[in-house]
Formats: C-alpha cells, structure tokens, sequence
C-alpha cells in the first residue's frame, strides 16, 4: 500500500508532526487516566481537519500501534467502510482508554456493525470489552429501546456493578443513569439500585458539573427536562 496520501502526507511525517505536540504535561495528566500520549487533542483535530476523510490512511495510522495515531485515525476514517470482524479486531488491540472511547463512539456506533458488536461485547470476558458492549447498550437504551430488556438490564446492574471492574462498572452505571433519564416506568428502581450500590457516590465533581453518581444525575437530567 502506498504511503503517500492524498494530500501529500506520508504516515512518517504524520508521526513525526504529533511528536512534536508532545507536551510533558498533558501526558502527566493523561497517564492518570490510562492514557500514553501528551498530544493536545484540539490540535490533533485540527490535523484531522486538514488530513478530511482518508480510509487507507485512517488504517495506516491505525496500524502504527502509536496512540496519537490511533487517534487521529479514528477522526479521518469513513466509520461505514470497516468490516466487522476488523472493528472487533481493533477494539481488542485498542487498550488505552481514549482510543477506546473514540473507537466505540466516533467509529462503531455509526456504522452497519453495532447491533452485532453489541451482542457481541455485551458478554465478552473481557471486562474491557464488556464495557464497549454496555456503552452501546446506553446508546441504544436512549435512542432505540424497542426490543430491549429494561428490567433485565437493571438486575444484571444490580447484581455485578458494584464489584465489576472500574471501566466496565463506568459503562454499567451509565446505563443505569439513562434507564433512569429516558423511562420513567423504571425510574424509582434505577434511584433505587444506585443509592444502594453508592457506586461512585463520593466521585469527585468539579463545580457545575453534573456527579457520575446514578441517582443524581438521574434527577437532575429529570430537573432540566421539566423546566
């Protein structure tokens, strides 16, 4: 495949322009959160921007290993354009958390494959992978809930996210969340299992922002919908 683009870029030269964004203390922060790279992510998307849509690339990038890469792959790829058992490829390979996040909702949710992923993910092992199943389970809860199984749902949240590892118990409690939000029907249960669960009750949350804590946020999405 060759390495020239249609803009004129090679994948070395691409490499070579996001080390040099590198900032010590971006990454400082980032590795806190699983993350090994120190690029500011405004500027990766204005390279983005000037790289527009490009597959091959997309998939050149991708190939490096290199998380500012994968990154900048996840932004100028056709999300359409991938085959299944690539996406469920890439989201094995894809072990840091921003890639990941980006992976799951700038590529997979847009394209053919995510019903089939999410059936896929949902029961994985791999409490990593779990979570990408859960994470489309959210979307779907809110966008397309025909078919799903609410209640089922909120007994499985009830019975594993309290002990589920830390990114997989994140996935399951904002199922729990938007349960809550989007259906009333099941709204005092959700309020129910989170308060006691006290699953990320004590999260830190800066001013004006919204706690990860289920019944909170619960209400207070519930608030603004009803003003």
């Amino acid at each position: 495949m060759a390495e020239t683009t249609l803009a004129g870029t090679t994948v070395p030269e691409l490499l070579a322009e996001l080390a040099a964004l590198e900032d010590p203390k971006a990454r400082a922060v980032n590795e806190k959160h699983g993350d090994d790279h120190g690029v500011n992510l405004g500027k990766l998307r204005a390279i983005a921007k000037r790289l527009k849509t490009q597959q091959d690339l997309a998939r050149q990038l991708w190939a490096t290993g290199e998380t500012p890469a994968r990154l900048l792959a996840l932004l100028i790829c056709r999300p359409k354009a991938f085959e299944r058992d690539e996406l469920d490829r890439m989201l094995r390979e894809a072990r840091r958390p921003k890639v990941h996040d980006w992976l799951v909702n700038y590529v997979v949710k847009k394209g053919p494959h995510a019903e089939e992923l999410r059936l896929t993910w949902f029961a994985d092992p791999d409490p990593v992978i779990a979570s990408a199943g859960w994470a489309l389970t959210s979307e779907r809860v809110v966008k397309k809930p025909e078919g799903l199984d609410l209640p089922g749902l909120l007994d499985l949240i009830e019975a594993q996210m309290k002990d589920a590892p830390e990114r997989l118990q994140w996935a399951m409690n904002h199922c729990l969340a938007q349960i809550g939000i989007e259906h009333p029907e099941h709204r005092a249960r959700a309020l129910d299992i989170g308060e006691r669960l006290e699953v990320l009750k004590d999260y830190p949350t800066p001013p004006n922002c919204t706690s990860p804590f289920a019944p909170s946020w619960i209400n207070e999405m519930v608030r603004r919908q009803q003003l």
